[in-house]
């Protein structure tokens, strides 16, 4: 046994070592499939937590999870041991738990060894040890684990050792392992350390202005315990939030962080939409929770809108976009001279077809449009030539009413924790280094070969800026990318500006609006 990965050895726990060096987990983990992507994202939107707990489907997960994880999907495989450590949607077996993890931990992945730690603090599937605990937690941070930086990091922020309390004061390392958790978006991370800054002392690395920064990111990293901070800060009055009560930050702050209480996986990239912070206005809200929700998540493209058959077509031949005819001709059939007995579409055809040229005219019939009670109009026999009086006599078929097509909801957007969109068109552009040039939500990405890519290209990376605001600053979450090299893309969903001044939020694409009239 001793050979297994539960069982290697350790290099002992140094709360009191001099330096770290960061490193993020993106550069560690093996890459997966869109197709096993697919997959992991269907299992967590059947177990979403916006479903009550009898809704969530951890049998269909488990599934979806065990073929994703056959194809090298390492998350899928990691809820797959949660799922055996839990015994939802499988058999409790924390043996198969540790076995999972182990597999993963022989490729490499940080998050592994972090929850390999997580084993041994509380004795699932291995013996309890406290001391290999730490080890393999100290071991993935250095790996790139972000839960183990930030785990860590709250362990080491101490002012003084207290070992019994489990905390040590070693508050350089301590803000090192932070920083570099928080710039791989880890909200836990974003919380210890806007904590840690909080306050005058810049001997100690105190910051207020920073740390409301920091809180604030930190919320729309799915941090509850910043929202519920930022809340009850400006329900006071602190130096962090400028000595101000604003009651009207506070309430926003609370909802979101109820939210996040229901839903942990909630991001809320956009949250300068709803709750910029001052001294930018608050926007006008409807008070409503799903609004300020909404706004606030991050986007899913919907695809390019292909015009359906019979979009384009006009008069009773005209089939709304979207839709389509998804049945055969029906055993229902008609003389042209008999009044509509069912509304919907009927298609012109020949009692029967003798020559070519009548298989041709039939050939050339679209479908058209009546309501019940209304007379079939003649149908144009003029192809037919010199037959045209001599060509079986004209019937109408029913083919029914048109039906939706339908359009698969995007994983994401079924767990509760995006909202589709239309990417605007023509496509808007900006370098991060310039202004911007419109208002709106946007998308920022760098290049697939930039050696941060998979660090910083993820699906929630989206920012409200105001025209004439700069793009955010990878920087400042000490994230080494220059904003020269982030290219943003305009999403549009701006908040709609009223006649008064006052600007109201608002869900709906103005682009579209704009187009629709």
């Amino acid at each position: 046994m001793n050979h297994l990965p539960r069982n290697m050895n350790l290099k002992a726990f140094d709360p009191h070592r001099a330096d770290f060096t960061c490193k993020y987990e993106a550069d560690a983990n093996p890459p997966f499939t869109a197709e096993a992507d697919a997959l992991f994202q269907q299992g967590m939107a059947v177990t979403s937590y916006d479903l009550v707990f009898e809704q969530r489907d951890y049998a269909k997960a488990a599934q979806l999870w065990q073929q994703a994880a056959g194809m090298g999907h390492w998350k899928a495989a990691m809820n797959l041991a949660g799922l055996y450590e839990s015994g939802l949607g499988l058999p409790q077996d924390s043996e198969q738990a540790v076995l999972l993890v182990e597999g993963l931990m022989k490729q490499g992945v940080p998050a592994a060894f972090d929850k390999m730690g997580t084993y041994h603090q509380r004795g699932i599937g291995v013996k309890g040890d406290a001391s290999r605990a730490y080890a393999f937690w100290q071991l993935a941070a250095d790996m790139g684990s972000s839960a183990a930086q930030a785990h860590l990091g709250y362990k080491l922020q101490g002012t003084y050792d207290n070992p019994d309390q489990g905390f040590w004061g070693n508050r350089e390392v301590a803000l090192k392992m932070l920083e570099c958790s928080f710039a791989q978006g880890n909200g836990d991370a974003a919380y210890t350390l806007a904590l840690t800054i909080t306050g005058d002392d810049a001997s100690l690395g105190e910051d207020n202005a920073r740390a409301l920064r920091v809180y604030h990111e930190g919320v729309k990293l799915g941090c509850k315990d910043c929202a519920r901070d930022l809340s009850v800060s400006f329900d006071l009055v602190r130096p962090m939030t400028g000595n101000t009560i604003d009651t009207a930050r506070s309430d926003r702050y609370r909802l979101l962080r109820e939210a996040l209480e229901l839903n942990p996986d909630l991001r809320f990239p956009n949250l300068d939409k709803v709750l910029p912070l001052p001294p930018a206005a608050l926007p006008l809200w409807d008070g409503k929770r799903e609004t300020l929700l909404d706004a606030a998540k991050p986007l899913v493209a919907k695809p390019a809108e292909k015009p359906t058959p019979g979009a384009q077509r006009t008069g009773r031949a005209h089939i709304p976009q979207g839709h389509v005819l998804r049945r055969q001709a029906q055993a229902l059939v008609v003389e042209a001279s008999t009044l509509v007995p069912h509304s919907g579409y009927w298609l012109a055809r020949l009692a029967k077809v003798y020559r070519d040229h009548e298989q041709a005219w039939e050939d050339a019939q679209v479908p058209q449009r009546y309501a019940q009670g209304e007379t079939f109009e003649a149908a144009d026999r003029r192809s037919l030539g010199a037959y045209a009086n001599y060509a079986p006599r004209t019937v109408w078929h029913y083919l029914g009413e048109a039906s939706p097509v339908h359009v698969p909801t995007h994983p994401r957007v079924a767990q509760g924790i995006a909202r589709s969109t239309r990417v605007p068109v023509p496509l808007l552009h900006c370098k991060g280094m310039l202004p911007c040039p419109r208002t709106g939500v946007w998308g920022g990405q760098v290049p697939r070969d930039h050696p941060m890519a998979r660090l910083y290209n993820r699906w929630d990376r989206f920012a409200y800026v105001e025209k004439g605001q700069s793009f955010p600053d990878p920087r400042h979450q000490h994230i080494p990318i220059a904003p020269h090299e982030v290219k943003w893309l305009w999403l549009d969903n701006a908040n709609q500006p009223q006649r008064s001044g006052i600007v109201e939020v608002t869900l709906s694409d103005l682009h579209d609006a704009q187009t629709a009239s």
